[in-house]
C-alpha cells in the first residue's frame, strides 16, 4: 500500500486534513451531537488507553452490543488502535444467539447501551456506552496506534445464522485497509455527507463509516433505520450519500406524504447492496431521488465490498446489473457441472478476503485450493462483461424437476402494477418435491387478489414458476440486517397464517 497513509484500521483520520471539520453528526440522542475529526480522534485514543488500562491485552476481543452512536464508533476505532478485536453483535438476535456470539468470540468485555444491558450474558464483564461507565472507561491523552502484523485480526463480524449457528468472520487490518484504499482510489469524497442508518454490526454501514473517515467526509449516524427519521435527517443535514438494503428503500417509499414534503435534492449518490433489487423498486427509487446516481452494489462479509465497478470502456451499466469485475479483483462463474462460463456461482479472489471462520474447524473451507472464495451467489454475465445477480445457490429449489430461483418469481410479481414488494419461498410438496409460495405487499390504494397475481406470472413465465399460494401482508418481516426474513415467512406458510 505504497503512499497509502493508514496502517491501522482504527486510525483512519487523515494526517494534515482539517481537524475542525465535522466528522460525525450523531442523532442517537434527543439533540444532534457533532464531533470534529480532532474530537473523534481524541475520543478513540481515550477509548484505546482506557481499554488497555482495564487490563485487556493485544488480541483480546471486545463485544459491542449497542445501536449506532458516536460512542460505538469511538470504542470500535479505539479497540483497533490498541490491537484489540471488536466484535459488533447483532442485537436483534435472540438472547441465546447473542450469548452464543459473545461466548464463542471469547469476548473479555462487553460494551453495551442501556437498552441492551439485560442482554449481556451473566458472568461477562460489561460497561455502558451511554452512562457514567463510559466516562470512567475513557483515559484522555495521546495514543500511538499499534502497527498490525500481517493478517492480524481487526474485527469479527458474525453472519446472520439463518441456517444454523452464526459464523464469526475474522477480518484483518490488512484486508480492510486494502478495501478502503481501493474505494478511495481516484475518488475525492471529502465534500460528501453520508447518512448511515444501517446497523454498524453489518458490513453495509460499517464499511461506509470507515470509508468516510479515511476520505475526510462527514457522516450522519442514526441509531437505527426508521423511515421518517431517515428522511428528516436527509433534509436537515443535506446528506449527499445514502446507502442501505432494498427493503429499507421500500419502506422509505411507502411514506409517500413525508417523502413528498421532504427536500431530497441534496442526494447525489445512492447505493444499494446486501440484497437483490427488483426493476419496479429501482424505478421508484430513481423517481424519488432524481438527482442521485444509483449504484446497485454487491459484496460479502467474507470478501468485502470491492467486487464490481464501472465498465472500463465507459459503457453505461444496465439496470439491475452490479457492474463489471473491479480491476483489482479476480472473478469467475462456476456452473453446477464444475465448468466456468457465463452463469454460475461467483468465486472471488482478492486481498480483501477474510482470514477464515472463528472457532469452526468442522466447517469445510469456502476457499478453493487456488485461493478463490466461493460466495454461494449465482450470477450471469452478458457479452459486455456486466454481471447480474440471479439468486443464492442454496435458495434455488427443484419443483417437478425444474430449477426455480425465488428472485425470478419475485421480479415477475413486482411487474404487476398493484405489487410493491414480494417474497417467494419454497414449501415441501409430496408430488413436486417443493413448490413456490409468495407473500406480497400491495401498493397503497391498490387492489389485487390471489388469482390475478397467479395469472400475471402464468402469462409471463413457465407454469412451474407460478406461486401456488399468494398471501398478502401489510409489510414483509425483516431480519436484523434489514433483509427480508424468509425464515419468518416459512413459519407463516407452515402455519397457514399468512393474513389475506
Amino acid at each position: 500500500m505504497t503512499g497509502f497513509p493508514f496502517r491501522n484500521l482504527g486510525a483512519l483520520v487523515r494526517p494534515g486534513a482539517d481537524p475542525d471539520k465535522p466528522a460525525l453528526v450523531d442523532l442517537s440522542r434527543c439533540a444532534p451531537r457533532t464531533f470534529s475529526f480532532a474530537a473523534l480522534d481524541a475520543l478513540a485514543d481515550a477509548a484505546a488507553r482506557g481499554l488497555l488500562r482495564r487490563g485487556l491485552a493485544r488480541g483480546d476481543r471486545v463485544g459491542l452490543l449497542a445501536a449506532n452512536s458516536a460512542e460505538f464508533l469511538a470504542a470500535f476505532y479505539g479497540a483497533q488502535r490498541a490491537g484489540l478485536v471488536p466484535v459488533p453483535v447483532n442485537w436483534r438476535f435472540p438472547a441465546a444467539t447473542v450469548e452464543y456470539v459473545l461466548r464463542d468470540s471469547g469476548a473479555r468485555l462487553v460494551l453495551h447501551d442501556a437498552t441492551r444491558a439485560a442482554a449481556v450474558p451473566d458472568g461477562l464483564p460489561a460497561a455502558a456506552l451511554d452512562g457514567p461507565d463510559w466516562g470512567a472507561l475513557l483515559d484522555p491523552g495521546p495514543f500511538e496506534a499499534i502497527e498490525p502484523a500481517p493478517a492480524e485480526p481487526a474485527f469479527f463480524l458474525y453472519t446472520s445464522g439463518s441456517t444454523g449457528r452464526p459464523k464469526g468472520v475474522v477480518l484483518s487490518h490488512r484486508s480492510h485497509l486494502w478495501v478502503v484504499e481501493q474505494r478511495l482510489a481516484g475518488a475525492e469524497i471529502g465534500q460528501e455527507t453520508a447518512l448511515i442508518a444501517a446497523p454498524l454490526y453489518h458490513m453495509n454501514g460499517l464499511a461506509l463509516a470507515q470509508l468516510a473517515c479515511a476520505g475526510h467526509a462527514t457522516v450522519v449516524v442514526l441509531p437505527q433505520f426508521e423511515a421518517r427519521a431517515y428522511l428528516a435527517a436527509i433534509a436537515a443535514h443535506r446528506c449527499t450519500w445514502i446507502t442501505g438494503v432494498p427493503p429499507m428503500y421500500a419502506m422509505l417509499l411507502r411514506e409517500r406524504d413525508a417523502l413528498a414534503a421532504t427536500d431530497v435534492s441534496s442526494v447525489r449518490n445512492l447505493r444499494m447492496g446486501s440484497a437483490p433489487v427488483s426493476p419496479a423498486l429501482l424505478a421508484e427509487i430513481a423517481a424519488a431521488f432524481p438527482r442521485a446516481r444509483i449504484v446497485n452494489g454487491y459484496g460479502t462479509t467474507e470478501a468485502g465490498p470491492v467486487v464490481f465497478g464501472p465498465h472500463p470502456r465507459g459503457l453505461p451499466t444496465p439496470h439491475l446489473s452490479v457492474g463489471v469485475p473491479h480491476p483489482a479483483v479476480e472473478l469467475r462463474l462456476r456452473a453446477a457441472d464444475g465448468a466456468f462460463g457465463d452463469q454460475g456461482v461467483l468465486e472471488q479472489r482478492c486481498p480483501g478476503l477474510m482470514n477464515g471462520y472463528w472457532n469452526r474447524p468442522e466447517l469445510p473451507s469456502p476457499v478453493t485450493e487456488d485461493g478463490f472464495y466461493v460466495t454461494g451467489d449465482v450470477f450471469r454475465r452478458d457479452a459486455d462483461g456486466f454481471h447480474f445477480f440471479v439468486g443464492r445457490a442454496d435458495d434455488m429449489f427443484v419443483s417437478g424437476g425444474e430449477n426455480i430461483f425465488p428472485g425470478d418469481v419475485e421480479k415477475l410479481l413486482e411487474t404487476h402494477p398493484a405489487v410493491e414488494q414480494s417474497a417467494v419461498i419454497a414449501v415441501d410438496d409430496a408430488i413436486k418435491g417443493q413448490k413456490p409460495m409468495a407473500f406480497v405487499v400491495l401498493r397503497p390504494g391498490a387492489t389485487a387478489d390471489e388469482a390475478a397475481l397467479k395469472a400475471h406470472v402464468l402469462a409471463s413465465a413457465p407454469a412451474f414458476m407460478h406461486p401456488r399460494r399468494v398471501w398478502f401482508l401489510q409489510r414483509l418481516p425483516l431480519s436484523g440486517t434489514n433483509k427480508v426474513d424468509k425464515a419468518a415467512l416459512a413459519a407463516l406458510a407452515r402455519d397457514g397464517a399468512g393474513p389475506t
